[in-house]
């Protein structure tokens, strides 16, 4: 091709580019819908415009003005709320600690995840905006946990939440009870499983005073440890620990661990958590729980109860839901509150667990987790009541970009299921196409 051709290429990208940044800098004006901001009340008629990735204003019809060049979208019939938080997912095969150690805390969950596995699309179907992706719960301590927005990207980098200093963003995942007993080098007791924790975090503390003592000079530096670094961030609250546990023993063997140490502290699953929800609200900690309605195999779940969350609400226990996908399929997680609500939870905390709870649990309640002025534009669309199961998410987004649109062909075969929807990635076959 000659060389000219390609100027007049790159030209006509050129503009193309700025077209759709421009188009991207227009405001977008959602009208006419029911919205569920979480912030407040629900109300009819609303109105969301979003702007650069941000919302810049919510309300009702008559107490918002649209700007004059705004885009509009009239979603008359349908409804709005806040793109939902899954604190707890296994979304893009994230692998943590192998067999060589009960505890791991320098392992990076980030390190194992591929972004264009079809979860995160199957994700974007169910209408969830973030995940908290962990490693497994076969270890005390698995690894370091990340929190990523469910954008449409290529590498982990496009997706990952980054802290204030330009760090990932992320916790650290623990587990206890019977999924981490095993042979030596593990654990073979539930007594010795709280002695190896707390073994570990007085390493930490001691490694933490040698840096302290040192006062920066060389040659007084201990050896690094990467471990040992990695729980200084949980010890200095810079790193929450999100804990897999499920029986109530286990569960206040937890919160003791809490107290001795003062680290940040999240309880998942807590299947038992209603029979100690005094406890725990005591505690100041919040639970992240799971609704399932086929717990399996695993012994200590037997007492499941759909009440968990009502209960651990009514002792001022903040509330939040998770998959754990694949336990519970991302595209069914609204179900989550709808099952909390018919067990006695009041809707409205069961839409705050789906949404501004994570968030709180993620420390990320300014920018997600509700509709409010200034907030990133996650948010989905919805064919009708969340906690129905005739509704359908019809369109997800992420930082005012649309990621999944349930009329795309493409995207309704992740929502539905069906030959090539559980793909990591499909062969390229664009030179087979139209005969080329």
């Amino acid at each position: 091709m000659h060389h000219k051709s390609f100027g007049v290429i790159f030209a006509i990208l050129a503009i193309v580019a700025s077209s759709k940044a421009i188009a991207q800098d227009k405001p977008q004006a959602y009208t006419g819908a029911h919205v569920i901001p979480i912030a407040g009340d629900e109300f009819d008629n609303g109105v969301l415009i979003i702007q650069n990735g941000k919302i810049t204003a919510i309300g009702r019809a008559d107490g918002v003005q649209i700007p004059p060049d705004a885009e509009r979208h009239d979603l008359g019939g349908k409804m709005i709320m806040p793109g939902i938080i899954d604190t707890h997912s296994h979304i893009g095969g994230p692998a943590g600690g192998d067999g060589t150690a009960a505890l791991q805390p320098d392992v990076r969950c980030m390190d194992a995840i591929n972004v264009r596995d079809a979860g995160l699309q199957k994700a974007q179907a169910g209408g969830i905006t973030t995940v908290n992706i962990m490693p497994g719960s076969g270890h005390l301590l698995s690894g370091q946990t990340i929190y990523l927005k469910l954008r449409d990207g290529n590498t982990i980098d496009d997706l990952a939440i980054r802290n204030a200093d330009g760090s990932y963003a992320g916790g650290m995942k623990m587990a206890n009870g019977t999924n981490s007993i095993r042979s030596a080098p593990f654990p073979g007791t539930r007594a010795k499983s709280a002695a190896l924790v707390r073994e570990q975090y007085v390493k930490a503390i001691e490694y933490r005073d040698k840096i302290k003592r040192a006062d920066g000079d060389p040659a007084k530096m201990p050896e690094r440890d990467l471990a040992m670094e990695a729980l200084i961030e949980v010890l200095d609250g810079k790193r929450v620990v999100h804990h897999h546990t499920h029986r109530h023993d286990d569960i206040l063997t937890v919160l003791r661990l809490q107290k001795e140490f003062g680290f940040k502290l999240v309880l998942h699953h807590v299947t038992d958590g209603y029979k100690v929800a005094e406890q725990i609200a005591a505690a100041h900690v919040p639970c992240s729980i799971i609704v399932i309605d086929a717990p399996g195999g695993k012994p200590e779940t037997q007492d499941l109860s759909f009440a968990n969350g009502a209960i651990l609400d009514k002792a001022g226990v903040l509330v939040a839901f998770h998959t754990d996908d694949g336990i519970t399929d991302s595209r069914l997680f609204l179900r989550s509150a709808a099952l909390a609500v018919r067990a006695g939870m009041p809707r409205d905390k069961a839409l705050q667990a789906m949404t501004i709870a994570g968030a709180k649990m993620l420390d990320l309640q300014d920018h997600i987790g509700s509709l409010e002025k200034g907030k990133d534009a996650d948010f989905i669309i919805l064919s009708g009541d969340p906690l129905s199961v005739y509704s359908h998410v019809l369109e997800t987004y992420v930082d005012g970009k649309k990621v999944f649109d349930r009329s795309d062909p493409k995207d309704h075969l992740f929502a539905v299921g069906g030959f090539g929807a559980s793909k990591d990635q499909e062969m390229h076959l664009d030179c087979y196409k139209d005969g080329d």
